[in-house]
């Protein structure tokens, strides 16, 4: 893969290196945090830029039953997977506004530290990993 066509994920950055003493989501953290959101949103968008194309591109009347079939489970499963980064990018929207608001990094619940690490690992996370296992646990318990 060239460079030039090497699509880079959230997680492809340089983590952040946190100095002695530094306060917690100060302007440094906040702008790492912003670019490694804006830039997984803005490869989502070319994912579904992507589908579009190729379903566009790829449409076709197949006269065999099977093969129309295969298109249209693939199609489907594609939309599917486009459905849960369109909900994806949702949080990433969400999470850019924390920063702004100057949340970002916090636990939602408890109000907590969040950390830095645990966000690199979850750019998107609101929850402190305590809260998230409470959370997790509930789920399970409530079927």
């Amino acid at each position: 893969m060239t460079e030039s066509k090497k699509i880079t994920t959230p997680f492809s950055f340089k983590p952040y290196g946190e100095k002695e003493g530094e306060e917690y989501m100060n302007d440094e953290q906040q702008a790492h945090f912003n670019k490694i959101l804006e830039n997984w949103k803005n490869e989502l968008r070319v994912e579904v830029d992507r589908t579009v194309h190729h379903m566009q591109d790829d449409a076709a009347n197949f006269p065999d039953p099977n093969d129309r079939a295969t298109q249209e489970s693939e199609f489907s499963l594609e939309l599917r997977t486009r459905d849960r980064e369109r909900q994806l990018i949702k949080k990433i929207d969400e999470a850019l506004e924390t920063i702004e608001s100057g949340d970002y990094g916090y636990c939602e619940s408890c109000g907590v530290e969040i950390g830095v690490r645990r966000l690199e690992a979850r750019p998107t996370a609101s929850l402190c990993i305590d809260c998230k296992t409470l959370d997790e646990i509930r789920e399970k318990q409530m079927g």
